[in-house]
């Protein structure tokens, strides 16, 4: 078994999932998601196993997931429960379609394509406040968009007069540890901005904590040294292909003066600097066995690639 099978995935927003099939891909696996009678979430094999039709392009009814080619239909278990062709027919067990786990948590419905070892990323006690921004598809794998949430040295470029400036392009030094489990974390890492969050109107040094919460994702928190509002943030990375993801990034803020569309802005104006720079880096896969340089600023980028070393994960790696 693949590592990436014992790991839970982003795979939607809660609030995507209506009363009607949502075609998913994850890890080369197209999969479909739907709800049961009952609201709850369901994840299957985006394939009849009648003729291989998408299971997405077909209905749900009642308890059910209807195949759009012959009308077999499908109970949240997987079990074949109805042929069109042949009433009254009872189908076997073998006429089954093939179902994963799946389940919801932090706005967002998780699943899994095996043994599921690992549950999903735990959060420590953040600001109530929660905005969730995305889905973005970005072209490049889910280890490049998470190593770039947690690289700093390239605030003052891609991220000028926002995040960073040219004027303080150092780097300070700083220390990786590690969580019990082997996770990379930085406990407090200086930086100056020009703005630092939505609700700001000139620069200032802002303290920051990074967390990698697991392969693809990670935390990062915020405190303005002049004590302005609390920021967390999380990304929350699906990797489709080796060489493309889609990306969630949720915010946790005690900010009370902003409105939510202006912290939306701000964020999507953030990535919209990063992505056609993550976008044309070469190559796609994250480099883990050499063929890319590090400097002393690349402390943490260098303690993540490890980290996915140890962990054994080999999709979007080379």
């Amino acid at each position: 078994m693949n590592k990436e099978q014992q790991w839970w995935w982003p795979l939607a927003l809660d609030e995507e999932l209506g009363g009607q099939p949502l075609a998913v891909t994850l890890l080369n696996q197209r999969l479909v998601l739907w709800r049961d009678a009952q609201g709850q979430a369901v994840l299957m094999s985006d394939q009849c196993p009648h003729r291989g039709a998408r299971l997405s392009l077909g209905q749900v009814h009642g308890n059910a997931i209807e195949c759009p080619y012959h009308g077999w239909r499908f109970d949240p278990q997987g079990a074949c429960v109805s042929i069109p062709a042949l009433p009254g027919f009872t189908p076997p067990a073998g006429h089954k379609a093939c179902r994963h786990p799946v389940m919801e948590q932090h706005g967002l419905i998780w699943g899994a394509v095996g043994d599921a070892a690992f549950a999903p990323p735990a959060l420590p006690e953040l600001p109530e406040r929660r905005l969730i921004y995305g889905p973005f598809d970005v072209a490049t794998s889910a280890p490049r968009a998470v190593e770039n949430f947690l690289d700093t040295a390239h605030f003052a470029y891609v991220h000028r007069g926002w995040l960073g400036e040219a004027g303080h392009p150092e780097v300070p030094h700083y220390e990786v540890t590690h969580t019990p489990d082997g996770r990379p974390v930085i406990e407090a890492y200086k930086a100056w901005q020009p703005r630092a969050t939505a609700s700001s109107t000139e620069g200032g040094w802002v303290t920051y904590r990074y967390e990698v919460l697991s392969p693809y994702s990670a935390l990062l928190s915020k405190q303005p040294d002049d004590g302005g509002p609390q920021d967390s943030y999380t990304i929350w990375a699906r990797p489709d292909t080796d060489e493309s993801c889609r990306l969630w990034f949720a915010q946790y803020t005690s900010d009370a003066t902003s409105t939510d569309e202006q912290l939306r802005d701000f964020q999507v104006t953030i990535f919209s600097q990063d992505q056609p720079v993550l976008e044309s880096q070469a190559p796609k896969r994250l480099p883990l066995s050499g063929g890319e340089v590090h400097s002393a600023a690349d402390r943490l980028s260098a303690a993540y690639r490890r980290y996915l070393q140890q962990t054994g994960v080999s999709f979007g790696v080379c």
